[in-house]
């Protein structure tokens, strides 16, 4: 596919140097910190490979949204791709991010009491669900989003919200232990299938509008066939279902763990597990107790 000033799909890659550099110092500094600074500090919880793994993986989705041709084709052609966007950054990343750091990594970043207090406020359930969902409104009002588009520096900064915001709204659930109070698996379900609402709120009604709401897209050149207001409900549509996807992954693990955990509290509450655990091979079989109505036979050594 070839765009409208004939560069190819392909090669439509945003070179910003303060992308690169801002992505470039985010990469380097966790990989810094859970390396070598670990290493000097002598850190008591070293990151996992799991965590390293979720925090790169998370970086190279903001990397596939932020510099990949995705973002041209969302800018300057479709409002549908410019959801992907959205998608990417503001629900995707941020959880990813949030599961790789370690515990000592947040004692470095979040410092004194202010600072920690803030971070609690922060994650209270009512704070963090508020901030996010108020905050992907907000720039989907038509007015707002037309100057994102106009002006790069307001385009930065929505797409900056949408990161800061959505780590906020993960905190609850994936903040750190030592610092916030996260809330239960249970409560996490319910938090997760109300975070659902708005965003579905939100892509019907882009889908079942009339007529296009933001004059960027209504003006710009049709590629695959498509109309304004096809893409645009398109892009409700992509809000509307796979933009909820990673709440309901989430949700469905937090659930099944949640009602794992109560199975287990019974099963102990009723005494169906015993004070010591059972081993199949002992270290000392003299040790294991027999039954009460088994009879006790010894084996006379051959001479």
């Amino acid at each position: 596919m070839v765009f409208a000033d004939a560069t190819p799909l392909w090669l439509a890659w945003n070179l910003s140097p303060t992308l690169i550099i801002g992505l470039g110092l985010l990469i380097g500094g966790y990989l810094y910190a859970v390396g070598p600074l670990a290493r000097r500090e002598r850190w008591p919880e070293r990151a996992s490979r799991r965590q390293i793994v979720a925090f790169l993986s998370g970086a190279a989705v903001l990397v596939l949204a932020l510099l990949s041709p995705l973002d041209a084709l969302g800018d300057t052609y479709l409002f549908s791709a410019h959801m992907v966007q959205h998608l990417l950054i503001a629900i995707v990343a941020p959880p990813l991010l949030l599961l790789g750091v370690p515990a000592p990594l947040w004692e470095r970043i979040v410092r004194g009491p202010y600072a920690r207090g803030a971070l609690r406020g922060l994650a209270h359930p009512a704070v963090a669900f508020g901030l996010f969902n108020a905050d992907l409104w907000l720039w989907h009002v038509p007015a707002l989003y037309d100057a994102t588009l106009a002006n790069e520096s307001i385009h930065i900064v929505e797409h900056l919200t949408f990161i800061v915001f959505g780590l906020i709204f993960w905190l609850p659930i994936l903040g750190p232990r030592n610092i916030v109070a996260r809330i239960g698996k249970g409560t996490s379900v319910l938090y997760l299938f109300l975070a659902c609402q708005p965003m579905v709120a939100l892509g019907a009604l882009l889908t079942f509008a009339a007529q296009p709401f933001y004059a960027p897209y209504v003006h710009a050149p049709r590629l695959w066939g498509t109309t304004a207001l096809g893409d645009q409900q398109l892009g409700g549509l992509i809000m509307w279902l796979p933009s909820n996807a990673p709440y309901l992954i989430a949700l469905s693990v937090l659930f099944f763990q949640w009602v794992g955990d109560h199975d287990q509290a019974e099963r102990a509450a009723s005494g169906e597990y015993d004070d010591e655990p059972y081993e199949l091979f002992p270290s000392d079989p003299s040790a294991v107790p027999l039954p009460a109505n088994a009879e006790s036979t010894a084996i006379s050594p051959e001479v």
